[in-house]
């Protein structure tokens, strides 16, 4: 056949234009490459399949048989040639279109060069001449330098115009040649116009048939589509009842947690509103303690006023009585001399007299105060012992053995206490402890502390001396104790009786999980049962709740209440049964008491712990009196006025009492000790000296805080008690003397003192009556002076209750006669400075009768820096003058006045005097002022900048230092422009000794050098100078912006910033002419080469970090922030974790090997001699201490590497605690003076300070609100190597980690990449998780990365996607072609095994497709129907799909149908042959694919199946490929006998057709060929025979058989060879026939009728 060329292959070769086609975006899709088209072979490239296909799908449409079937096929064989042909051309026609439109574009182009370069030429032409022209005019003007000027730019010119000219002549040339190839193309386009419309018409044919079929298409899937619809809609139904049954569950729910929600609100309320009330409590008990803390402070001002007051009239007393003692004493002097007498000698003997008369008469009061204690105690031990009578029987008896010497003991104690003995220590301490609060206490609270102290040392000495013998029925003798420690001690000797009557309840300790349980199980409320203020015959209730604290399940059982309180108390409890932790159980205490004692006692309760009690305490109504002061000090008065103070008396108790008030020095037994000491100590103190009186009584003043703070009192008593210890010994063995001399003197002397000092004391006019429960009453003591000097006043408030005892009262006063004094006797002028003036106003107060002169005295130290003006003034009677006192501190105030002013602390004390007419003792204040310096400084003195760019900010740091005391003002005043100062513009105001840093910040606005002073101006007017310089530089490169402030950049996120980095050009420098540095020439325009240098381990990039400029080119920078958790921090966050867990291990080990100590203690070990011993282990012994003493291991570093499980814990832990980070740096950017030399390249080249950028920049971080937390928490994913056409999926996890929603969104990954995101993305909220799902499929071979951004509305999360394709290599062990399984018998099976073997680097996933399983395949199936038309001459081989099963069951499989190959390994494919019934025609076709559509194996698999284990291949095939799916035809006829189907047994006809060439008269025999075979089975195992009927008759007619029988073995195949030679009389075209049986015996006989056609068949036909 003629091959017709293309049109395209014919326009190249006439052409001459190389085999090239260029195809568009529209071709390029459908067509790669371009063939040769052959009318009558038409081969498709690979891109034209899918038209076969589409003709594939035509065959289903095309039905018939017969000669209609054979023009069906011939029509749609042309018609598939004509479509293929037509698409042939179609795509020629297009690339010769485009070939045609690329020659229009090049011949266009070719014109535009060929007209810029006759323009050029035309200019250069001008240019030419005009040069000519210029040349003859300055020929003419004699200029031989411009003439040889112009002649060389002539020259060139020339030159430039010679190579335009030859360019022209180069560009026509193409030109021409170009519009050659357009015209020839043009003519190629012309010859095929018809061939085009041609085209044009099949294309619209072919386009009417597409849509036809496209309209059949879419009705089979809309049919689909509603078979669809209705499956999804019975899927919905289902879901419907689905979901309603659980949405009745959740209602369900819903109410049963409303109601819990009710209960819970219920009891909510209920506790709320207790909480509230205890709270309501609570505000009232802290106003009423903050109400007495106030009343306290007032009182106490109030008391430290008055006791000022009486110290200075006490001072001004002991002066005047010094005076007047020291007159005295030279009076009696010198009338002694007068009389001739020694004066020394008898004024000596006169002191030693009274020295020794005091001593007596403080031995005489020790010994009275020593007699009044023992008759105290002794009345304290009677009653002591009737109140033991009373409840002598609940004490155990003690034993008759016991009784003899504990009483002789008794007696003992009695006759050494009693008999004369230095004081024992504690009582020396108690003694002076009086002496000094009696002497110097200004407040009421003093003497009510002493009293506690009192008490408390007590107390202490009865628990020692009774530590032990708690169990001694009898008193213990002449013991410091009272009542209530003797009910303390009863206490534990009753619940000791209690126990014992008890039974015992040996319950072993629980434990739950190992641990054993300590503590109470049960807890009360109220922890104790408290019947207060009860009265007899009435009947008390309380209600009290047990709760279950234990960490089981518990219950408990009342076992009665104490012996105590049996006969009074009685429980009301119900046992609840089993508690669980937290429940609890009620219980009701009644109580009916019938006497009016104080009781106390437990209620006894056992639980499955063990053993617990609730404490009971009943109280009767008492007396609890105390007054607000217990001493009054009325201090310095004038004699003649009168002064009232107020004492309140308050009864806290609940009972009434009588009081009076005894101004007797008779006492009771209960306060006779205190009262002697208090006596006593006055007595000392009078007769103290007048100088160290007044340090006692300044000490009066600081102890007046002690009542509100009982603390400090306590270590101040016991520093006291230490200081007065050697004085106390001296006084104690004073005392040995004499003890029992006269005790009556001593009180006649008391009460005659207390007559005496009353006598200007009184008290009010109440004086008795009746103070009830909780009240409250004011006694009033007024102070009427009558002659100058000191009062006091004891007496007691006696009250009719026998328990509480008298409270003593001090009053003390001062009556004074100075008439003249100053009002304020220390005038403070506070914190003063030098040089500046401070004025006070000076106050005299006279009560004279009579006007005075008054002389104000300055000490000589002072008179240069103080003055009181007016000197002398006169102060008019009974009134006041008021003097000014001006004070000037000069600088030599430290010289002038060495001894009055401290340098160092600046305190200045100034003691001054106003002397007045007529009175001896002058009016004497001080003058008290603290001075300080009013100066500012500052750390240094030049502050130098150094070199700065006009274009930037430098700045440094000084600091300002306030020396004074006091704050000051300050400011700069008159500052620069080009100088900043911060904070504040530099305003402010500097406490004292305050240290202040300013920053001052230059910006240097010119290139020059600077030199100026900064003058800081304090609040009074003083100047501070700080000299500054500079040299402001011009840099040869600039930046468009110094300083970058990012936002808050999360860590895992990015910020950038963009720049541009400028070399300024020549023209730019020119027009600025300044220099660098501000001296020499101008800078020229260089290329410069930069620099950025990055501090090490920073977040910040610069690209590009290094670079040169041209002059007057810009470099754009990009400048990105990466915030990031530095590796060190990671490590020790790692390491704080692990030293936490460590020290938690140990402590657990600590406690489980205590535990297992005290459960081996507790364990009992029976000895031999039967007695029990604790055990006690040798570890413990041999364990010299915890575990914890020893050092700490080092940790692995193994454990601690990056992205290891340590490491990715403190990684999370510190992004969970990260909060904020702030850090500012500066990036220098050096710029070189120029490039380096040219004789040396490699050469560095020179830097300069001077031109070196600086690159602020403020990076704040912040907390992540999305963090990952799988992957090992890193921000890419690596798929690794991937087989091409396969998808791996992996998954990452991100979690919230912000208190707020994130709506989360990503990036659009490449459509045409191999990554996608397969699942959505949604909002999180806080603290949730949202995992995505990624895919990698790469369709090449090669490497592939990409970055995915999940997006929120705070940070963008960047995760760097990697993979890499591998195209893999799989081999299969069968070639393809045919997979022939042979005969098998029906419903049995065979096997034949296929090996894959996978030689690529990764594991390859594949299938196993059969054709008959495809779901593309057509019902029926096209090749069906065209093998069922397909006349036997046209093709012998059978369909792809052949016969199937009548079960429906695949009579082929392959297995395993699909799976992986491993790198290198191989695996098996089973292909299983199994028939259900007999068939010749069984076939199907195996593909085994790889993932991405290649294939590796293709094979045609064929089979056939019989009853029986013999059978005959072979002969012309009678039936159709394809069997029908109803049973065969004889199982539907109707039964028959045995005999007719014996006889008419039905036999296989088999046709074998001979042809016999003919050739040059010759004969060639036909020969033939049948296979007789025996399937091998298990069940039959012996073989077959087979034998030819009457093979003799065939002779006659030219036919002979070889072998005519024989046998075959089972699993064997025989040949049969039927050979057909004409006889001599044959005829031409004539046919000859016979037909004989085989018969073929195995299991069973079969009869095979084959019939022999012969005929001779020649060349020709």
């Amino acid at each position: 056949m003629d091959v017709e060329e293309s049109p395209s292959d014919v326009a190249s070769d006439r052409c001459g234009l190389p085999s090239v086609h260029l195809s568009t975006d529209e071709d390029s899709d459908d067509f790669s490459c371009q063939e040769t088209f052959n009318e009558e072979e038409p081969a498709f490239p690979p891109d034209l399949e899918w038209l076969e296909e589409l003709y594939k799908d035509d065959h289903d449409d095309v039905d018939g048989d017969g000669d209609l079937a054979v023009a069906a096929v011939d029509g749609r064989k042309r018609r598939y040639a004509e479509t293929a042909r037509m698409f042939k051309l179609r795509r020629n026609l297009d690339q010769l279109d485009c070939f045609h439109r690329q020659k229009e574009h090049d011949v266009l182009k070719a014109r535009d060069e060929l007209k810029l370069c006759r323009q050029n030429i035309k200019s250069l032409v001008e240019h030419r001449d005009n040069l000519e022209r210029e040349i003859e005019r300055q020929r003419a003007a004699h200029d031989s330098v411009a003439v040889f000027r112009l002649r060389s730019q002539h020259k060139h010119l020339c030159q430039e115009l010679q190579s335009e000219e030859e360019l022209e002549g180069h560009i026509n040339t193409g030109l021409k040649q170009q519009e050659l190839v357009l015209r020839e193309v043009e003519v190629e386009l012309g010859r095929f116009s018809s061939l085009r419309h041609e085209v044009q018409e099949e294309q619209r044919l072919f386009q009417a048939h597409k849509n036809q079929k496209t309209s059949t298409r879419l009705q089979r899937e809309r049919k689909a589509s509603q078979n669809l619809q209705f499956k999804m809609q019975h899927l919905k139904q289902k879901q419907a009842a689905a979901l309603k049954k659980e949405e009745a569950g959740c209602q369900t729910k819903i109410e049963e947690g409303r109601a819990n929600r009710k209960t819970a609100a219920k009891y909510l309320k209920e506790t709320i509103r207790r909480m509230q009330q205890q709270e309501a409590e609570k505000q009232q008990q802290r106003r009423e303690f903050l109400e007495k803390r106030i009343q306290a402070v007032n009182s106490l001002k109030s008391n430290i006023a008055a006791t000022q007051e009486s110290l200075r009239v006490q001072q001004s007393r002991a002066r005047a009585n010094a005076q007047k003692e020291e007159v005295r004493q030279r009076q009696l002097r010198e009338s002694l001399e007068a009389r001739g007498i020694n004066s020394t000698k008898h004024m000596y003997q006169q002191k030693q007299l009274e020295e020794i008369k005091r001593k007596q008469a403080e031995f005489e009061e020790r010994q009275k105060s020593k007699r009044v204690e023992i008759v105290a105690k002794i009345l304290q031990e009677e009653q002591q012992v009737k109140s033991r009578k009373r409840h002598q029987a609940l004490l155990p008896k003690p034993s008759t053995c016991d009784k003899t010497p504990r009483a002789g003991r008794a007696g003992e104690e009695l006759l050494r206490y009693l008999a004369p003995r230095p004081p024992s220590a504690p009582e020396e301490r108690a003694t002076h402890q009086l002496i000094r609060f009696s002497d110097v206490s200004s407040s009421s609270s003093a003497s009510s502390d002493v009293e506690d102290l009192e008490e408390t040392r007590q107390r202490d000495e009865d628990h020692q001396s009774l530590a032990g013998s708690l169990a001694e029925p009898e008193f213990s003798g002449l013991w410091d104790q009272n009542y209530e420690k003797l009910q303390n001690e009863k206490r534990p000797m009753v619940q000791t009786e209690v126990k014992q009557n008890e039974p015992a309840l040996n319950i072993a300790a629980k434990k739950v999980h190992g641990t054993e349980l300590k503590g109470r199980p049960f807890i009360s409320k109220p922890a104790v049962i408290f019947f207060k203020d009860f009265e007899v015959g009435i009947i008390y209730k309380k209600k009290i709740v047990l709760t279950n604290v234990s960490y089981v399940t518990n219950h408990c059982k009342l076992l009665g209440v104490s012996a105590r309180l049996k006969g009074f108390l009685s429980i009301n409890f119900e046992p609840p049964g089993s508690l669980s932790t937290g429940m609890s159980c009620d219980m009701q205490a009644v109580f009916q008491p019938t006497i009016n004692e104080d009781l106390e006692g437990e209620v006894h309760f056992v639980s499955a712990l063990g053993p617990f009690s609730v404490p009971v305490t009943c109280t009767i109504k008492k007396c609890e009196l105390e007054v607000d002061s217990q001493f009054i000090d009325f201090g310095s008065h004038v004699v003649g006025q009168t002064i009232s103070r107020i004492i309140t008396l308050t009864n806290k108790g609940a009972l009434a009492t009588l009081f009076s008030l005894d101004t007797s020095s008779c006492l009771s037994p209960e306060t006779s000790h205190v009262q002697a000491s208090n006596v006593s100590a006055n007595t000392c103190q009078e007769k103290r000296s007048q100088d160290t009186s007044s340090e006692d009584r300044s000490s009066s003043v600081s102890m007046g805080t002690v009542e509100l703070q009982p603390k400090q009192e306590r270590q101040e008593l016991s520093e006291a008690l230490q200081q007065e210890q050697p004085g106390s010994k001296a006084s104690a063995t004073g005392a040995e003397i004499n003890p029992e001399a006269c005790a009556s003197s001593d009180v006649r002397v008391q009460m005659s003192q207390s007559h005496s000092d009353s006598c200007d004391l009184s008290l009010g006019n109440v004086r008795e009556g009746e103070i009830g429960p909780f009240q409250s009453l004011q006694l009033e003591v007024l102070f009427s002076p009558t002659i100058p000097g000191r009062v006091k006043l004891d007496f007691h408030i006696i009250f009719s209750d026998s328990i509480s005892k008298p409270i003593p009262i001090q009053v003390r006063g001062v009556a004074v006669s100075v008439p003249v004094c100053v009002v304020q006797p220390s005038i403070d002028l506070k914190i003063c400075m030098f040089d500046h003036l401070y004025q006070d106003s000076i106050v005299v107060q006279s009560r004279a009768s009579s006007a005075l002169r008054l002389t104000f005295e300055v000490c000589p130290e002072m008179r240069k820096h103080m003055e009181i003006l007016p000197k002398t003034a006169f102060i008019q009677a009974q009134s006041s003058f008021n003097a000014q006192l001006k004070f000037l501190p000069r600088s030599s105030l430290s010289k002038d006045a060495e001894n009055l002013f401290d340098s160092d602390t600046g305190v200045l004390e100034v003691p001054m005097a106003v002397q007045v007419a007529g009175q001896v003792t002058p009016a004497r204040f001080t003058v008290q002022a603290v001075v300080t310096s009013s100066e500012l400084r500052f750390d240094r003195t030049l502050m130098d900048f150094g070199f700065c760019s006009i274009y930037q900010s430098v700045k440094s740091s000084v600091r300002l230092t306030n020396l004074s005391l006091l704050p000051q003002d300050f400011g700069f005043l008159t500052v620069p422009e080009f100088i900043e100062l911060q904070p504040n513009d530099g305003f402010g105001t500097l406490l004292p000794q305050e240290t202040l840093e300013i920053d001052l910040i230059f910006s240097a606005k010119k290139a020059k050098e600077y030199n100026f002073q900064l003058r800081c101006k304090s609040g009074i007017n003083r100047d501070v100078l700080l000299s500054c310089r500079a040299a402001g530089v011009r840099p040869p490169l600039l930046l468009s912006h110094s300083l970058v402030q990012f936002g808050a950049t999360a860590l895992g996120d990015r910020s950038t910033a963009v720049l541009h980095l400028i070399n300024p050009s020549a023209s730019h420098q020119s027009k600025k002419n300044t220099p660098p540095v501000g001296k020499g020439a101008v800078a020229p325009a260089t290329p410069r080469l930069f620099s950025f240098s990055l501090p090490e381990d920073s977040d910040i990039s610069i690209a590009p970090s290094a670079g040169r400029l041209l002059p007057g080119e810009r470099c754009l920078l990009q400048v990105t922030f990466r915030p990031r958790l530095r590796d060190q921090d990671i490590q020790e966050e790692a390491l704080r974790l692990l030293r936490r867990a460590e020290l938690l291990r140990v402590e657990e080990l600590e406690r489980s090997r205590h535990a297992d100590q005290e459960a081996l203690k507790e364990v009992p070990v029976v000895t031999a001699k039967g007695k029990k011993a604790s055990v006690i282990p040798k570890t413990s012994q041999a364990c010299g201490g915890p575990k914890t003493d020893q050092p700490t291991e080092s940790p692995n570093p193994a454990e601690l590497r990056p992205w290891s499980e340590r490491h990715e814990e403190a990684r999370a832990s510190l992004l969970h605690s990260f909060t904020r980070r702030y850090r500012e740096s500066t990036v220098p950017c050096f710029v070189s003076d120029g490039d380096p030399p040219e004789d040396e390249p490699q050469a560095q080249p020179a830097w300069s300070a001077f031109n070196t950028l600086y690159l602020k920049l403020q990076c704040p971080a912040v907390q992540p609100p999305l963090v990952v937390i799988s992957n090992s928490a890193k921000n890419s994913i690596d798929f690794h190597q991937v087989a091409v056409g396969e998808r791996v999926i992996q998954r990452f996890t991100v979690q919230n980690i912000s208190r707020e929603t994130l709506d989360l969104r990503s990036s659009v990954l490449d459509v045409h990449g191999p990554f996608s995101l397969l699942n959505a993305l949604r909002c999180i909220r806080p603290g949730e998780k949202h995992t995505l799902v990624l895919a990698f499929s790469p369709s090449l071979e090669k490497k592939y990365c990409e970055i995915l951004e999940v997006c929120s509305q705070k940070m963008t999360l960047e995760m760097t996607l990697s993979g890499v394709g591998v195209v893999p290599a799989v081999t299969s062990s069968h070639p393809g072609g045919v997979l022939d399984f042979g005969y098998v018998l029906q419903k049995e099976s065979a096997v034949r095994v296929l090996k894959l073997q996978n030689s690529s680097v990764v594991a390859v996933g594949f299938r196993a497709l059969l054709a008959s399983l495809s779901p593309s395949r057509p019902p029926g199936g096209a090749d069906s129907l065209a093998s069922l038309l397909r006349t036997p001459t046209d093709s012998p081989v059978q369909p792809t799909v052949g016969t199937q099963n009548f079960s429906g069951l695949s009579v082929f499989s392959a297995v395993p149908a699909e799976g992986s190959v491993a790198p290198g390994q191989s695996l098996d494919i089973a292909v299983t042959f199994r028939p259900d019934h007999p068939s010749v025609s069984y076939s199907d076709r195996l593909t085994v694919e790889l993932m991405n559509k290649s294939k590796v194996c293709v094979a045609d698999v064929r089979g056939a199946a019989c009853s029986h284990n013999m059978y005959l291949m072979g002969g012309d095939a009678l039936t159709v490929p394809i069997e029908s799916l109803l049973p065969p035809l004889a199982a539907r006829r109707p039964a028959l006998t045995a005999e007719l189907e014996l006889k008419e047994k039905p036999t296989t006809p088999v046709l074998v057709t001979l042809r016999a060439s003919y050739t040059a008269g010759v004969i060639t025999p036909a020969v033939r060929e049948l296979q007789v075979g025996c399937i091998a089975t298990q069940s039959v195992r012996k073989g077959g025979e087979f034998q030819w009927d009457n093979a003799a008759s065939l002779q006659q007619l030219g036919f002979s058989v070889e072998p005519s029988k024989g046998s075959v073995e089972t699993g064997h195949k025989r040949t049969v060879t039927v050979t057909w030679v004409p006889h001599s009389g044959y005829k031409p075209y004539e046919v000859v026939q016979t037909c004989l049986p085989l018969t073929l015996t195995g299991d069973e006989t079969n009869v095979y009728r084959v019939t022999l056609m012969a005929l001779v068949s020649t060349t020709t036909d």
